[in-house]
């Protein structure tokens, strides 16, 4: 019979897609605690709004400073706070209707608000034409976006080579502009950023419900199947005993309750997210109940599992598996065997029942390929000329901890 084991193994190889470089399956991480590590909505949508509005009252109090006409200060109080509300309709995740309507032209009065009052009136407040380089980083695709950086730079240069500025007062204001401009960016990034992750939590947590629920129900099916057909199986063998060998009518009701009693301590076990299982333990109930129903079970497990996740999912294929032949099939043997293949594990269930067997595979064979995603491994499922339904499971096994 091992050699029967070893023959449709290998011809189930072939079928088998290579996992070495199978991609990780993807999974969805929810941000639980988002509220405790970021600042709340509404305070990341006001960031901006309340810099620039400081870097506004800064701009019309260095005009008054400077000992300006009046009409001076006037013409450079409208621009600035044009400047700050272009700015705020810029930066505002909040404005993002009204920002798509006012594109290209309010970046374009942005600009003519930042140079009208120094190159027409001889008003210059460095810091506020740092607003137009986050302006043109927000809006701009990032290599325009980058040239009007250096356009603004540009521009500050050639205004001190005009105005005989000092060395060290360019120097100053080339980097107030600098770290205007890129403050102002970072930070509409960084609260815009934080709007878009908090305003998808509520998603989050309904897709991690949507995937509890899932697990619950593929656990149900996996657990709960095995169980119930087992029952059913035994209680019809039951009944045919009870009249002509009640003794062994009433050890078969034994096996019933003993059943019984698992299945309720799986939906408890199910309930509370997680059941460890046993491959080793889980092949020889069912070689038990495979026998029981009159197939010939032949296990052969050269290569165990470690205890742990691994060992669970691969008990399931196997329960699944049983639970399959024993509804659909008219088996009458079935082989359970282990191989190990570098560092692969492959289980394969094999049955000659094949001709009521539902080879396009069921929501159980489907729950099993989800479940193997999720340690790098893949099911897969054949017919074989001889006749036989080959089942394989395959998965990689965790690497072995030095001592």
């Amino acid at each position: 019979m091992t050699s029967a084991i070893d023959r449709l193994i290998t011809q189930s190889r072939h079928e088998e897609p290579d996992l070495q470089n199978e991609p990780e399956d993807p999974s969805i991480v929810v941000l639980g605690n988002l509220e405790r590590v970021s600042p709340p909505r509404w305070a990341a949508s006001s960031l901006v709004p309340t810099v620039v509005t400081c870097y506004l009252v800064m701009g019309v109090t260095n005009l008054v400073f400077y000992g300006l006409a009046l009409q001076q200060i006037i013409i450079g109080g409208i621009c600035f706070l044009g400047i700050a509300a272009l700015q705020v309709l810029h930066s505002d995740s909040r404005l993002e209707r009204w920002r798509q309507l006012a594109f290209p032209w309010s970046l374009v009065l942005q600009a003519v608000f930042t140079y009208l009052p120094s190159f027409g009136f001889g008003i210059w407040w460095g810091g506020m034409s740092g607003f137009l380089i986050a302006s043109a980083l927000l809006l701009l695709p990032p290599r325009l976006g980058w040239a009007v950086f250096g356009g603004v730079v540009a521009a500050t240069l050639f205004s001190g080579v005009i105005d005989h500025w000092t060395t060290d007062y360019m120097v100053y204001m080339t980097i107030s502009i600098i770290v205007t401009g890129l403050v102002t960016w970072g930070l509409t990034r960084l609260s815009l950023l934080v709007v878009q992750v908090q305003a998808t939590q509520g998603e989050l947590a309904r897709v991690a419900v949507v995937r509890e629920r899932l697990r619950f129900a593929r656990d149900l099916h996996d657990l709960l199947g095995y169980s119930l057909s087992t029952i059913v199986l035994k209680s019809e063998l039951t009944k045919r005993l009870v009249d002509g060998s009640p003794t062994e009518a009433l050890t078969e009701l034994d096996d019933i309750l003993l059943v019984s009693r698992q299945a309720l301590t799986d939906v408890r076990a199910v309930s509370r997210g997680y059941r460890e299982m046993s491959l080793y333990e889980e092949a020889e109930a069912a070689r038990s109940v495979l026998e029981a129903a009159g197939i010939r079970a032949d296990v052969d497990l050269t290569v165990r599992p470690p205890r742990g996740h691994l060992d669970t999912i691969l008990a399931t294929v196997l329960r699944e598996a049983v639970t399959n032949l024993l509804r659909h099939s008219k088996a009458e043997q079935c082989l359970i065997a282990t191989r190990a293949e570098n560092d692969l594990i492959r289980l394969t269930i094999a049955n000659d029942g094949v001709s009521r067997t539902d080879a396009s595979g069921g929501s159980g064979l489907q729950n099993l390929t989800v479940r193997l995603a999720h340690v790098e491994g893949r099911l897969s499922w054949s017919i074989e000329e001889d006749g036989w339904f080959v089942l394989c499971a395959v998965a990689k096994l965790p690497p072995v901890a030095a001592d």
